[in-house]
């Protein structure tokens, strides 16, 4: 799916003069407003690759004299490996493709001088020629925008929002004053419609920066890659160059995006490593302002707000305490500016990175476009880039499976008419049918059933066991394979190395459990500590109440049951002609609408229960809250939508018992049996129905919800400040302000709706072969509402780091498991594939000629139907009726008893079930043997790269010490010294 970079294989001598060149400025890669002006001019500008920092800090005196070994050991505390590679990346991703090339760093030669007066000062082509006057006017703009503080230097880094009228001053005096002692710099600008509201504008300067990517381990860019051609290369170099110039013969892709419409895809590609104050002659120096990218920046101070102290006591510290005791009303990063321009983007660039997101990536007319994930992982965090990696990829592998579904559908569709099984039912105009009901069903006859058999054959007929082993197999690819996307993704963004950070306890946990301590194993420090006794009744209490809540979601089915009962019968009887004849369709449909209020609804409880249950748990830090919160909830809601369809699916119409001896519940409603056509009809109506309606209403939560909130929170600001609304323009803080903040739980709705959603188009597939497709189309639609939500409805969340999906990657393989058996009994238990096979084999004209054709189904349905006295009834009627059974006739000697078919049907079901679920089985896991985790080049260029770096940051220790040798006027050798 992505084309690497070529393999480098031939060894060079490696000169000093040849590892030196720093990683150049992206002078031509940014939007052509985004570089009329120098980055000194616009230091809130997001660069494409995070530029060279200035040695504006003190470098770490060397020993001159030091030997060699000392410098090894510097080396190996300090590998390094490459940075990110770009990758556009559609619904499933696309890598572009990038020719092989040597070292550029063989005709250049760089400087590395640590004093600051000694910075790189390279400015893009474009900024030459720009006047210097225009250069200040933008600069006053942008400071008047509110992207800088009053003075238009400092760029703000993060916001701070408190009301004048809340009573925790000294708090707020206090943490202010120890984040000024931290290094920070704060400045407060009240707001404009709204005078009890207070903004706190915070700016991170240079050394604060460096002291702090330092202490989080922030790889930052230091030297260009370098790739050598070796024998193999060498001969497929020309093969490649001629498939490019085919290529470009060729029409272009419609969904790749223009490098001319993302040029900040074009991307230097450097060697990263975690930053170091006492080693940054090894970095790039290049401009200060935008070697720290806008989401580092705020990284770093939220890092910093984290662990600053309000009061005195060990757990008295971080922003999240504040903002829960009202201290604070909101923290929240500046957006780059507004997503939308006067000038059209084509003629005059884009005017920030927000505004290029807006017009590439969330704009509707870009639905088909592949995704900028490098761009979003920029703007947004790795976190959210994954996620939107993952959706992309689930969306891209739902392609193939919506193609089958729908060649399965129409395959359907078009022996819809030359059924067997279809012709029978619709010309039995003689055979009379048993009353469905007790008191107000009439005698029908089989061919009114005529629609019903069509629309069964639809999901029921020859490819639905090839569609249920072809869905089973598909999610094992798809998981297998997005584990090596993943694993390609954190390599490209930097995230091989990356280790999560030791999370600070929650302040629940720590006020429940103060007393008890124990010390840290990673820390070493003392740490509250919750007993296991303790720990495990409070794991009881929880697991009662999942277990209350789940039976609670069992009654609400129960009583959809009791209604389709009671349903049933007045719908029979009902005074409208269209009712009364198809009372049955009549009786499903409501059902199910009745049945997704009731989920939504219950939907509601559960959140509420789930977040009582979780803190009653007291989990020790935030990730553990939200992996039990997200696994509750999953479990509430999958339970929710599924239950009625498992009901349908393997208990309707299994326990009514047959005509004259019907089972009734309470002594009193008939239980309802299955249609004459079959159960699947009434199984795909409710996966249909909730399906098209929880995806329709999710979409209005995620889009309509926030676009009606921000629409009465801008009504309200107008009101407030109506007087002056014509004079001034919101700065960029308030208009953040203004916007909806992010989901108090994060990615977890997201993943939990896709979650569900892969539940429904893999569970119950058999009997729905266009989930698939609606799951398709819906999430076409749910990227572009995502993406739309997240540039111009919320406010922009703290860019937070991460390697995986976390726990729902586990739960997709459980969904994966528990599809291969659902779908072995839908297709042994509810639709009547095992019986038309038995029928075939054994009992209809074909028996023994081992072949199966549509005329070896002749008198299929005459043998499905078993018979009935109407005088048992006590109804008044006389003569026959006909029933789903395999039962004896009631002139036999041992009457409306199971026949032998009825044995063999069973039988055939069990091995069925059986056969299917061990060939699913170790084919998933033949698969997933077959395919590993990382991809084998990949495995190949890490472990070579690490080896080249290795060399590199030996010749460039070599070359800094001869340097500095040679500056203090000592002999210089060309040795090691």
């Amino acid at each position: 799916m992505n084309t690497s970079k070529s393999e480098t294989v031939k060894e060079h001598p490696l000169k000093p003069s040849r590892r030196s060149m720093p990683c150049l400025a992206q002078s031509q890669t940014h939007p052509q407003s985004l570089s009329k002006h120098s980055s000194f001019l616009q230091p809130n500008r997001v660069q494409p690759q995070p530029q060279p920092l200035s040695a504006g800090t003190s470098t770490a005196t060397i020993d001159v004299v030091s030997e060699r070994a000392k410098v090894m050991e510097t080396l190996e505390n300090n590998l390094l490996k490459l940075s990110s590679t770009e990758y556009n990346d559609p619904f499933l991703g696309i890598g572009k493709d990038k020719d092989t090339y040597t070292d550029d760093s063989e005709h250049g030669n760089y400087d590395v001088r640590t004093d600051q007066s000694l910075l790189i000062e390279s400015k893009l082509t474009r900024q030459k020629t720009e006047p210097r006057t225009k250069s200040s006017l933008k600069t006053d703009a942008m400071a008047s925008s509110g992207l800088f503080f009053k003075d238009g230097k400092k760029r703000i880094d993060y916001i701070l929002v408190y009301k004048k009228s809340s009573l925790q001053v000294e708090k707020r005096s206090t943490f202010e004053k120890n984040l000024r002692a931290e290094g920070l710099m704060l400045e407060r600008e009240p707001a404009v419609t709204n005078s009890d509201i207070m903004f706190v504008k915070i700016h991170c300067p240079w050394e604060t920066l460096c002291k702090y990517a330092e202490r989080m381990n922030i790889r930052m860019p230091f030297r260009k890659k370098c790739y050598y051609t070796d024998w193999r290369s060498k001969t497929m170099g020309s093969l490649q160059r001629n498939m490019r110039e085919l290529k470009s013969w060729l029409p272009r892709n419609p969904m790749k995006l223009d490098k001319e419409a993302l040029p900040d895809l074009e991307e230097t590609d450097c060697y990263t490593a975690p930053f170091s104050r006492a080693r940054i002659h090894h970095f790039t120096i290049n401009n200060k302002d935008s070697f720290f990218s806008n989401s580092t920046r705020s990284r770093i101070v939220h890092h910093m707000l984290q662990r600053t102290k309000y009061e005195d006591g060990k757990s008295k510290m971080g922003i999240n305490r504040l903002l829960n005791n009202g201290t604070y009303e909101a923290a929240f990063p500046p957006h780059e500016g507004s997503h939308k321009s006067r000038h059209p983007i084509k003629t005059h660039g884009a005017q920030n990175h927000r505004h290029l997101l807006y017009e590439r990536w969330a704009r509707w007319g870009m639905w088909y476009k592949y995704q900028p994930l490098d761009l979003i992982r920029r703007y947004f965090g790795e976190k959210i880039g994954l996620y939107f990696a993952w959706l992309g990829w689930y969306t891209g592998m739902l392609i193939p499976a919506a193609l089958v579904g729908l060649f399965v559908f129409l395959y359907g569709l078009f022996t819809m008419d030359s059924s067997q099984v279809s012709k029978e039912i619709c010309e039995a105009n003689e055979t009379i049918m048993c009353p469905m009901c007790e008191r107000n069903c009439t005698l029908q006859k089989l061919n009114e059933s005529c629609i019903y058999a069509k629309v069964t054959h639809l999901f029921d007929n020859g490819g639905t066991v090839f569609f249920a082993i072809f869905m089973a197999i598909w999610a094992t690819v798809f998981l297998e394979f997005w584990k090596r996307r993943r694993a390609v993704l954190t390599y490209d963004w930097d995230l091989i190395d990356w280790e999560d950070e030791e999370e600070e306890l929650r302040p629940q946990f720590e006020a429940k459990y103060s007393q008890v301590e124990r010390v840290n194993p990673i820390t070493g420090k003392p740490e509250p500590f919750q007993p296991f006794p303790d720990k495990l009744s409070r794991l009881m209490v929880s697991v009662s109440g999942i277990f209350f809540m789940i039976s609670l979601v069992l009654t609400a089915v129960f009583a959809v049951v009791v209604y389709r009962l009671v349903a049933m019968e007045q719908f029979a009887s009902f005074k409208w002609y269209f009712i009364k004849k198809y009372w049955q369709f009549a009786t499903s449909g409501t059902g199910v609408c009745i049945n997704f209020m009731i989920i939504m609804s219950l939907n509601v409880v559960y959140e509420k229960v789930a977040y009582l249950l979780t803190d009653l748990e007291h989990p020790r830090t935030e990730s553990e809250w939200e992996n039990s919160f997200a696994l509750k909830m999953f479990l509430f809601q999958f339970v929710n939508l599924n239950s009625s369809i498992f009901y349908i699916a393997f208990f309707l119409g299994r326990f009514a018992g047959r005509p004259g001896k019907y089972n009734k519940l309470f002594n009193r409603w008939r239980l309802e049996e299955c249609h004459p056509s079959g159960c699947l009809i009434d199984l795909c109506l409710q996966m249909g129905v909730i399906m098209v309606l929880k995806q329709m209403w999710n979409n209005f939560m995620e889009l309509g919800y926030p676009l009606l909130q921000n629409w009465w929170s801008r009504r309200k600001m107008k009101r407030r400040g109506q007087s002056m609304e014509h004079k001034i323009s919101l700065p960029q803080w308030e208009k953040d302000w203004n916007l909806q903040p992010m989901n108090l739980h994060g990615l977890m709705d997201e993943y939990l709706e896709m979650v569900l959603q892969f539940g429904f188009t893999t569970i119950f597939v058999a009997a729905f072969p266009l989930a698939p497709l609606l799951a398709l189309l819906n999430n076409i639609i749910e990227i572009r509402l995502d993406a739309y939500k997240f540039v111009t409805q919320w406010r922009r969340p703290m860019p937070a780091r991460a390697t995986d999906i976390g726990i729902w990657y586990g739960i997709l393989e459980g969904i994966g498991v528990l599809a291969v058996i659902t779908n072995a009994f839908v297709i042994a238990i509810t639709s009547d594939y095992i019986p038309r096979f038995v029928y075939a084999y054994k009992y209809g004209p074909c028996t023994d000629q081992g072949y199966r054709q549509e005329k070896c189904l002749k008198g299929y349905v005459n043998s499905s139907l078993s018979v009935f006295d109407l005088s048992e009834l006590g109804m008044g009627y006389s003569g026959y009726c006909r029933y789903r059974d395999y039962r004896a006739p009631p002139w036999s000697s041992t009457p409306y008893e199971f026949t032998l078919q009825f044995w063999h049907v069973l039988a055939a079901r069990l091995a069925f079930i059986i056969v299917f679920e061990h060939l699913v089985f170790g084919i998933k896991s033949f698969i997933a043997y077959l395919i590993p985790d990382m991809p084998k080049d990949l495995c190949d260029r890490m472990r070579r790269e690490k080896y080249l770096v290795q060399e590199m940051m030996y010749e460039a220790e070599l070359e800094h010490l001869q340097r500095e040798r040679k500056k203090n006027g000592k002999q210089y050798h060309h040795e090691w010294p």
